[in-house]
C-alpha cells in the first residue's frame, strides 16, 4: 500500500467448498477504521485529479472567476453509503497482502459521468498470481440488515446470483472486457489485459477470479456467507476461483459518507 497504512482485522471465521472460499474479517479499532475512510478511501471515491484542478484554477484571473472555478470543482454529489462501500472494497482488495490486484481505472469516473456506468459488475480489474494474470470481476454489498444472511445476499439480485451470472454469461463478460480494454491506456495495463485475456480465451471463459465483498456494521456470523458459498460451489466450474469476504466494521454505515469527507489527521 502506497502510504504504508493497512487496516488491521481478525479472521472471525473461514470456510471452503470446491473452488469457493469465504472468510469473515472483523475490524475492532474504530479510530483506525475512521482514519482509513478519511485518508485512504477518498481518492478512490472522489477521483482527485490535481492536474485538472490546477489547470482550471490557472484560467481564473479575477476573484469572481476564482470563486466560480472553486464552485465547479466542488460540484460533486455527496457520496451515498453504498458508493463509500464500493470505494472501500477497491482499497482493501488493492491493499490485501495475500493478493496483487490492479485497478486500471477509477470506476468513480464513470459513476460521475451522466448515463455512464460499469456494465454488469461493481468491480473489474486484474489479479496477478506469480506469472499468471487473471481477469477479476467483483460485487460489493453494504448492509446493516440484522438478518443472517442479509437480504442483499439472497434471491434474484443477491450476491450469489450476480456472481453466478458473471461466471456464466458470455455477453456480460464481453461487455466487461470491452469496457476494460478501453481503459487500459498505459503499457503496464495493456500487458496485464493481454495476459488476462489470453488466459480467459484459452480456458473458454472459465479462468476468472470472482470476488464478493459484504460490508457490515453488525457482529460477525458465518451465516452471512456460508449458504452463498456452498451454492456457488455446486454450480461453478472448478477453474473459476471465487472468493467471498465479509468485513465487519466498527462504525455504523450511515456515518461513512460524512467520514470520507473529513480532512485526514
Amino acid at each position: 500500500m502506497a502510504d504504508g497504512r493497512l487496516l488491521d482485522f481478525l479472521v472471525a471465521y473461514s470456510g471452503k467448498a470446491g473452488s469457493v472460499r469465504w472468510e469473515g474479517r472483523s475490524v475492532d479499532h474504530p479510530e483506525q477504521f475512521r482514519r482509513y475512510l478519511r485518508d485512504v478511501v477518498p481518492p478512490r471515491l472522489a477521483d482527485e485529479e490535481s492536474s485538472f484542478g490546477a489547470e482550471l484554477r490557472g484560467l481564473a484571473t479575477t476573484g469572481v472567476e476564482t470563486r466560480f472555478v472553486e464552485q465547479v470543482l466542488q460540484a460533486i454529489p455527496e457520496p451515498k453509503a453504498w458508493e463509500v462501500g464500493e470505494a472501500f472494497a477497491e482499497c482493501v482488495l488493492r491493499d490485501d497482502p495475500d493478493r496483487e490486484v490492479h485497478w486500471p481505472w477509477n470506476t468513480v469516473r464513470d459513476r460521475r459521468t451522466p448515463r455512464a456506468s460499469l456494465p454488469g459488475a461493481d468491480l473489474v480489474g486484474f489479479c496477478r498470481d506469480g506469472s499468471n494474470v487473471f481477469l477479476l470481476i467483483g460485487e460489493v454489498k453494504t448492509s446493516s440488515d440484522a438478518r443472517r444472511p442479509p437480504s442483499v445476499m439472497t434471491g434474484g439480485g443477491g450476491m450469489a446470483w450476480q456472481l453466478e451470472r458473471m461466471a456464466g454469461r458470455v455477453d456480460v463478460q464481453h461487455a466487461l472486457l470491452k469496457w476494460l480494454h478501453a481503459r487500459c491506456d498505459s503499457a503496464v495495463y495493456r500487458e496485464l489485459f493481454r495476459k488476462a485475456s489470453e488466459r480467459y480465451v484459452a480456458s473458454s471463459g472459465k479462468s476468472l477470479v470472482l470476488v464478493g465483498l459484504l460490508l457490515r456494521d453488525t457482529a460477525p456470523s458465518e451465516l452471512d456467507l456460508k449458504a452463498s458459498g456452498e451454492a456457488l460451489a455446486e454450480r461453478s466450474d472448478e477453474e473459476t476461483r471465487i472468493d467471498l469476504a465479509a468485513w465487519y466494521l466498527p462504525v455504523p454505515i450511515v456515518a461513512w459518507p460524512a467520514l470520507v469527507q473529513e480532512v485526514g489527521s
